[in-house]
């Protein structure tokens, strides 16, 4: 019986084959996080000169965020009487999906991808933004003055900051002629583009931490400020959905990082016989470690300070590095 079925529907076992993979990714990310914000706790007590978490799970704390993840989960789910209910529900899952989406098409090796998407860039760019719109709907529909600032901070400033970021990409994507990922990944096989492209790198990675809300531009949930700004009113699994899409996507974006600056799954050329899923994940390490040091070591900057750096000091120099390269390329072709 399993075996016509198998037979008579090819494309339904593709299908269980590809929802298993993406429900085994979806535990990996969510094992990462779970990790990520223990290493960043660790590194942020060393930078500190504190232990950081060293309780439960050893002296290295290894089961203190399991145990506040469990705390979290098992609170009470409050919902303001005020509130837009529908809204308030919908929001968080607004808010996390997007960046879960965004993992699809992503290169982690030359054969571990679930969708190799021609536009792959722009498909990653597109989704990510509709996080904002989750945002926004949470801190309007909580019907609090604080929440609904932290909202306008959020719009405000991830749509601000999401211009140079796609403007710093433009580099990478003149130089290789695609927007495909595998394609970019390829290109650089003569040398990253962190080495062909330094400016748009410094671009993309300052703007990325804007994208992502993080010190020194976590100003959407600034707590001496705002009291966690948009998710003021949200507790137990619903503030933890908000919590999860900040570092799903610090997951994304330090993965996306990797791909596009720094050659992906490609080896050093006296290294490689170290498969390519190593050399992915020491680089994805080094900009996620990149972020948490960070956050130990800057200050939040001032609102007028944070729109005035992207639309006056990013964009620009964005714009002139899309110009000098586009140059570049044309004076290349001469010689």
């Amino acid at each position: 019986m399993v075996e016509e079925l198998l037979h008579s529907s090819p494309g339904l076992l593709n299908f269980g084959i590809f929802f298993l993979l993406a429900v085994v990714l979806l535990l990996v990310v969510l094992g990462f996080v779970t990790y990520a914000i223990l290493a960043e706790r660790k590194v942020m007590g060393y930078m500190q000169m504190r232990h950081g978490p060293n309780q439960l799970g050893g002296r290295w704390g290894l089961l203190q965020t399991v145990a506040d993840v469990l705390k979290l989960l098992l609170k009470e789910d409050i919902i303001p009487k005020l509130a837009d209910r529908p809204l308030f529900i919908l929001a968080p899952v607004i808010a996390f999906a997007p960046s879960f989406m965004v993992l699809a098409a992503i290169p982690f090796t030359d054969k571990f991808q679930f969708a190799d998407i021609g536009v792959g860039l722009l498909y990653y760019i597109a989704v990510s933004g509709i996080t904002t719109v989750g945002i926004v709907t949470g801190a309007w529909a909580s019907n609090n003055k604080y929440a609904l600032l932290g909202g306008m901070r959020a719009a405000a400033q991830m749509i601000s900051y999401e211009i140079p970021l796609v403007m710093s990409v433009v580099g990478v994507i003149l130089l290789t002629g695609s927007m495909n990922l595998n394609d970019i990944v390829e290109a650089q096989r003569n040398g990253w583009y962190i080495i062909w492209q330094p400016v748009a790198f410094i671009v993309f990675f300052i703007a990325s931490v804007a994208e992502l809300n993080r010190v020194p531009f976590d100003l959407p949930e600034s707590e001496s400020e705002l009291i966690s700004g948009f998710m003021m009113e949200y507790s137990g699994f619903r503030y933890a959905f908000f919590m999860l899409a900040e570092y799903v996507y610090a997951f994304a974006m330090s993965a996306l990082t990797t791909v596009l600056f720094f050659g992906g799954w490609l080896p050093l050329p006296f290294l490689d016989f170290i498969p390519g899923a190593i050399w992915f994940a020491l680089k994805f390490s080094v900009v996620f470690f990149i972020l948490i040091w960070f956050r130990s070591t800057f200050p939040r900057v001032r609102a007028d300070q944070l729109m005035e750096f992207g639309w006056k000091v990013l964009l620009p120099v964005a714009l002139a590095n899309i110009f000098l390269t586009a140059l570049l390329k044309e004076l290349l072709k001469l010689f």
